[in-house]
Parts: C-alpha cells; structure tokens; sequence
C-alpha cells in the first residue's frame, strides 16, 4: 500500500492565490442592500441603543447617507418607517398617505441619486396603533383580505412616488397577486415586488422592532408569520408568490434558515435574497463590545454563508462595514 496521499486536498490551499482561484462563492458590493430607518425631522438622528452603530435618520441625512451608499458601490436600500404615535390608527389609513414618510423620502431619493435602487417595506404594523400587521377583527385576529386592500393603496403609494421595488413583508396571503393586478391596471408594470415568500416567527426581530418602535401591543404575529418548526411550507409559500407575480423572493431571518435558503434555491429560479437580521447583526456587536469576536471577520463569514446556501442578495445593518472592508 502507497505509505504517502494520493489524494491532499491542502495542495489547493497552499497559496492565496490558489484560494481565490478555487473559490466557490465570492462576496461583492454588489450582493448588498443596506435598510436604513427613516424619521421626521430636519439634520436630526438618533442611535438605536440595541443595534450598535444604527441609527434612525431624517431625509436631509439620509441623503447623505445614500451618497456614501454608492460611493462604496452598493446598489440598493431598503426604507423602514419610524412613525410617530398620533399618526397611527387601528386601520393604518397613514400607510397610503401618498405625502407620507415613505413616499417623500422616496421622491428625493430618486431626484438625488437616480442610480440607486430604493425599496420599500409594505406593511402594516409600523402605522398601526395596536402594532399588527394587518386590521384587526372583533377578537383580535388579523382578517387577511381587509388587509390586502390596504397593502394595495400603500404600495401604490410607493410606486407612485418613484420605488422601483416595493417588499410586501406582511405574510397575508394573496398580496402578491393583488399588488401585482393594481401595478398592471395602473401602469406601474415595471414596478418589481419582492415578496417576503418565507418570513418567519422569529424572536430574532427584538432590536428592528425597537428600532421602529412596532412591536405589537398584544399577542404575536404567530397566525400569520411562519412557524420556525417549517420548511416544507416555504416552498408552498415561495411556488404561491412566483406564480402571483412575485419578481424575487425573500427569506427572513437569514443564518438560522440557511436550510431553508437552499431548498428555496433548488425550487425556484428567481433571484433569492436573505434577510441578515437585527437580532444577527445585534449578537455580533455585542460579541465586539465584550471582546469575544472579531466583528468583521465574522460579518463576512456570515454573509459568505448566506451566498452559500444561495442567496442572491443580502439585506444587512453590516452592509456599509461589509463594503468598507471589501473596498481594503
């Protein structure tokens, strides 16, 4: 018997150059969209306590923010409102208020930067005053086509003011085919829709929700929001939104669904976009701050796992940090 290896696979990760060769996934600016939390006011900003290094931002400094986006060669960004109180009602009529938060910053943004992508999050518990995604029945529960008639006004409202992709984050079912029947009698065809095909009931949403101050005043969002038990159901919901008319798919959160990423690229062909999550972004700066981690080498294997699994694209708060790093 031969007493060396035929085989040694570390010939091939001897030299770095070889590496880069061989490598399977690359990560690129380009794979990037950055969610930034609009507020109101003027040269006003504010830090969000449990996501280190986020902040919610007025326009005039978000139009800053999306010069520096696309110096560093990130494509796109994702809107998310923070609504004050008086605004919110139980039926959420400010989400369609088409001088609202949303559409004025989306306005600017496409007059200032018209290069840049800008997505916006079509949902309902940010203008609701109980916190639900959705108008509440007499019992409490979230009634689903209710709820799509008002998804449609919003998105609406958002493609009107210029968005090229609005993201329908609620979960009701048939939102999708709706949003997409209104963008055609409208005239808002190229309008994409990035449908949240697999959102789950994920307690890894604490610190987003902090951020926006949404959380729902009782209850959950089980009823409607993805048991994490599942993963079959994800290709159900995912052959349901291509089929209504859905332009790319969203898996939310991102490292503990890595499974569910990878069943979704092998049944779809859309593009796939992961949602890093605030939860995810938060542990690996509280990791930073104890001196447990190295933040940016384990952003960026984060991320690598997430293109991974099959992910086209990734929505992350690291997203600015991942592109700097890129950029050395």
């Amino acid at each position: 018997m031969n007493q060396y290896a035929n085989v040694r696979m570390r010939r091939n990760r001897r030299d770095n150059f070889n590496r880069k060769l061989v490598r399977e996934v690359t990560l690129s600016c380009d794979d990037l969209i950055q969610p930034i939390f609009v507020c109101e006011g003027q040269n006003y900003r504010e830090a969000i306590p449990t996501m280190p290094g986020v902040e919610r931002l007025s326009l005039d400094l978000i139009l800053k923010q999306a010069e520096n986006l696309v110096a560093l060669g990130i494509p796109a960004i994702a809107l998310f409102p923070v609504i004050r109180a008086e605004a919110k009602t139980p039926d959420a009529e400010e989400s369609f208020n088409p001088e609202g938060l949303i559409p004025r910053v989306v306005r600017a943004l496409r007059a200032h930067l018209p290069e840049l992508g800008v997505i916006t999050d079509v949902a309902l518990d940010c203008y609701t005053s109980h916190g639900q995604d959705g108008l509440l029945d007499g019992s409490g529960y979230v009634v689903n086509d209710a709820t799509v008639a008002v998804l449609v006004r919003q998105a609406l409202s958002h493609a009107e003011a210029g968005a090229q992709i609005v993201a329908p984050s609620d979960m009701m079912d048939g939102r999708i085919g709706a949003i997409r029947e209104a963008f055609e009698e409208q005239c808002y065809v190229n309008t994409r829709i990035l449908a949240y095909s697999a959102k789950y009931a994920s307690a890894f949403y604490g610190p987003f929700r902090d951020a926006l101050e949404s959380a729902p005043k009782e209850g959950d969002k089980k009823t409607y929001q993805m048991d994490p038990s599942n993963a079959r159901e994800a290709i159900r919901e995912i052959h349901s939104d291509e089929e209504e008319g859905a332009d790319w798919l969203l898996i939310k959160p991102g490292l503990p669904y890595l499974d569910v990423i990878r069943l979704t690229r092998e049944h779809s062909e859309l593009p796939i976009a992961a949602y890093h999550v605030s939860g995810e972004y938060a542990m690996l700066k509280a990791a930073e701050e104890k001196g447990w981690l190295d933040y940016e080498s384990c952003l960026m294997e984060s991320l690598v796992s997430l293109r991974r699994a099959g992910a086209d694209m990734i929505f992350t708060y690291g997203a600015i940090d991942a592109a700097s790093i890129l950029k050395r």
